[in-house]
């Protein structure tokens, strides 16, 4: 494999003032430094409306608020540039936790490092969620400590070999006594301590200058000079008042002639004149959970005696003598250590000595080489990953005019004169477990697809023997339908569940709507609406879902119906009322936890409000569904719908396995419900990309149906297909099948997106 030629890092880049800044332009600098002919650019996040008169090497602006700009970026990317390198740092990002940047590695076909310049050992639900997402999306991760690497392993689950600690880099500077710098600067005679930094409350100053007249009595001629910049977000929010406190703190303590304020946000050059010059570096910061520093790493790296609370990148580097720890807020603590170094000559020099030698491995000379050889094994991975999934010949690129023939001979084996069997054994049926109304609620709804125009409809006894079968189930007694049959046509149970019911509503409001036989939709009327007040006493959020589906077909058939337009109106609100209760900015959704079937609740919503131009209705069914189609893309940007061993689980991200076609199927009809909405041709392109996991485009590269037969195997397992192909998994894909070529007809005859009508499932 030839080396990269063409990299780009991801990050903020100066002017913008903040250490994420400083840090990608430093690497990019090394990294074109270290190989002349490599191409390197910076794609620089743009803040809060902000401008920035950015340098030559930044190539793309991307704001951060902005959507469009991560996926235009994505597409940049692809298309001119070997690997990306993602500076990542909470609070760079758009959307909650910065989720936006998902936007843009969701699409990228190159590889991916990850730099991770925070781990949180406490994240929020959002905050893990992004993490996790953005690891998987990396072949590489690159942390600056082995406590980051630490974190990732036991908290995360992210694989040892995955990940890379590679020190923050370095000037190489040259180890210097402090006397010339001092002269240059105005210093001379003064016992120097320093801080360097754009100023914040977590930076701890408040407790240097507290701890400063305790270093006086024992050196009267120190000076603490504090250089750097007000923080640009605590000024746009607070403007100059924390530097303000910290000034009458000094005068408070009668210290004025001691502590130097230098507002200034200088250059390199300048910086390391300024390290140059201290006797002392100090980083008396208040979280303990900071993982990188650039300040201490580039005054350690000049070969200066650092005193520093115990926050865990000072933790790792100053261990072994080559630092000086004390308590957090401990001002009696910090004066004490800082007075002994300037008072000990001997000590300072050594602890100098030890920490230059120490910090020669992180130059950003080898800095850089470390993170060139970790570029080419993440794109030796990339291809290897590419390779186990598949070469692109083996799996058929799809596009709605390409999408297989209709082909029922395996749905016609699976189906006797009782109706359609619920399960097989391979391709064989199984008797032995009968059947079920949802199956064959599920096979009504697939006859009346099939009656579109350019579909070949299925016999009219096959769709009668159908509609005999939802008959059969209704009991008049319970007001319910019964759902499970024995292979002896015996029923296994008075009632069904909610969601079975709420099934066979959906099937009896498309059939009245769309079945060939006039005989046939009065009837599916005539039962729809017996069937139906019930539902007012149902809690199932999916049987709602499926009888509002329901209900746009028998209502556009029976448009005068005032009842079932109210109850329409009270199962909508319904569901509002439940995303209301459950929605956060981390989980836009219905439940607690996502199960079966889940695109159905937003597609309901956003029919629903289709049906009776109730726009809130079609928000929330858009907002929902986009989240979901969040929670079911994976970092490849193929389909992974939501795992059965996480049903049921509270606020957590989906297990990927097993996978049913149920979830596709769902997918495809409610983001196809959602272009009809909004017009927005993206849903389109996922609704085929999501077709595309039926024929091999998943997380095994493993096509479950046959084009051939139009069989489809019940899911993918972790390892391996499941070989059975039973009834819903049939039908599912042949619906899906259905939606895909109706999307066909209406690209080759375009037309609004409103003349695609739902198909179901």
């Amino acid at each position: 494999m030839t080396p990269p030629r063409r990299i780009a890092l991801i990050g903020n880049s100066l002017p913008r003032r903040c250490g994420i800044a400083t840090f990608t332009t430093d690497l990019q600098r090394a990294i074109s430094d270290a190989r002349p002919l490599l191409q390197t650019c910076v794609v620089a996040m743009t803040d809060h409306n902000q401008a920035y008169d950015y340098p030559a090497s930044v190539a793309l602006q991307i704001r951060d608020d902005n959507l469009q700009d991560y996926v235009r970026a994505a597409a940049s990317l692809n298309a001119r540039f070997d690997i990306a390198c993602l500076q990542h740092e909470f609070g760079i990002f758009g959307g909650a936790a910065g989720g936006h940047i998902l936007e843009l590695l969701s699409r990228l076909t190159i590889p991916l490092v990850t730099t991770l310049h925070t781990v949180l050992d406490e994240p929020t639900a959002i905050q893990r969620t992004v993490t996790e997402r953005i690891v998987d999306a990396s072949g590489k991760v690159v942390v600056m400590a082995d406590k980051a690497r630490e974190l990732l392993h036991s908290l995360y689950r992210v694989p040892h070999e995955k990940i890379e600690v590679i020190a923050h880099g370095i000037p190489d500077f040259p180890f210097v006594a402090p006397d010339m710098a001092k002269a240059r600067l105005g210093f001379s005679g003064r016992s120097v301590i320093l801080t360097f930094g754009l100023l914040s409350p977590s930076k701890g100053i408040e407790v240097m200058i507290d701890a400063m007249p305790s270093i006086l009595q024992q050196r009267p001629d120190a000076v603490y000079v504090v250089l750097g910049a007000t923080h640009p977000n605590l000024v746009r929010d607070q403007g100059e008042a924390y530097r303000e406190s910290l000034s009458a703190r000094v005068r408070d303590l009668g210290v004025e002639d001691h502590v130097v304020f230098l507002d200034q946000f200088v250059d390199q050059a300048t910086l390391l004149e300024f390290i140059s010059m201290c006797d002392v570096y100090v980083t008396p910061y208040l979280n303990e959970a900071q993982m990188t520093s650039g300040t201490l790493a580039y005054s350690f790296g000049l070969g200066k005696p650092v005193v520093s609370t115990p926050y865990w990148h000072a933790r790792e580097l100053l261990a072994d003598g080559r630092g000086v720890l004390v308590g957090f807020g401990d001002a009696a603590g910090i004066g004490s250590e800082i007075a002994q170094l300037l008072t000990d000559e001997p000590r300072r020099q050594g602890m100098r000595e030890r920490a230059y030698a120490a910090s020669r491995s992180m130059t950003w000379e080898r800095t850089a080489a470390r993170y060139l050889s970790v570029f080419e094994h993440a794109r030796q991975g990339h291809r290897l990953k590419l390779i186990a999934r598949v070469e692109p010949d083996a799996i058929p690129s799809l596009s709605p005019a390409t999408a297989p023939d209709m082909r029922l001979g395996h749905f016609l084996s699976m189906c006797d004169d009782t109706g359609l069997l619920q399960h097989a054994v391979h391709a064989v049926p199984d008797r032995a477990h009968g059947y079920c109304v949802d199956d064959n609620a599920r096979a009504l709804l697939l006859a009346c697809a099939l009656n579109e125009p350019g579909e070949r409809p299925i016999s009219d006894a096959l769709t009668a023997r159908f509609a005999a079968f939802v008959q059969h189930a209704w009991n008049p007694d319970t007001g319910r339908f019964r759902n499970f049959m024995g292979f002896n046509r015996t029923w296994l149970e008075n009632s069904g569940s909610e969601d079975s019911h709420g099934r066979t509503l959906w099937a009896l409001g498309e059939c009245a709507r769309k079945d060939a036989s006039l005989p046939r939709r009065r009837w599916a009327r005539m039962l729809f609406i017996q069937a139906l007040p019930v539902v007012e006493e149902f809690r199932s959020p999916r049987a709602l879902a499926f009888t509002l589906l329901g209900l746009d077909g028998y209502c556009a058939a029976v448009p005068d119906d005032g009842r079932a337009q109210d109850i329409r109106c009270v199962l909508a609100e319904r569901l509002m009322s439940g995303l209301a209760t459950v929605e956060k900015p981390d989980w836009q959704w219905f439940e607690e936890g996502l199960a079966y079937d889940n695109a159905r609740l937003p597609q309901a919503l956003i029919v629903t409000g289709l049906a009776t131009q109730t726009s809130v209705y079609v928000d929330a069914g858009l907002r929902s569904l986009r989240w979901l189609m969040a929670q079911q893309t994976t970092s490849l940007g193929h389909f992974r719908p939501v795992g059965t061993a996480g049903f049921g689980e509270l606020r957590k991200r989906p297990r990927a396995f097993d996978q049913q076609p149920v979830e596709a199927t769902a997918t495809i009809a409610a983001c196809l419900t959602a272009w009809r909405a909004d017009d927005d041709a993206e849903w389109k392109t996922i609704a085929t990309g999501v077709f595309s996991w039926f024929l091999g485009s998943n997380d095994l590269s493993i096509a479950l149906a046959d084009p051939e037969t139009g069989s489809c195997r019940d899911g993918l397992h972790p390892d391996r297909a499941n070989e059975n192909c039973g009834g819903e998994s049939v039908v599912s894909y042949l619906l899906a099948l259905a939606e895909i070529r109706q999307l066909a007809r209406v690209n080759i005859n375009p037309a609004s997106p409103v003349a695609l009508c739902a198909i179901g499932a």
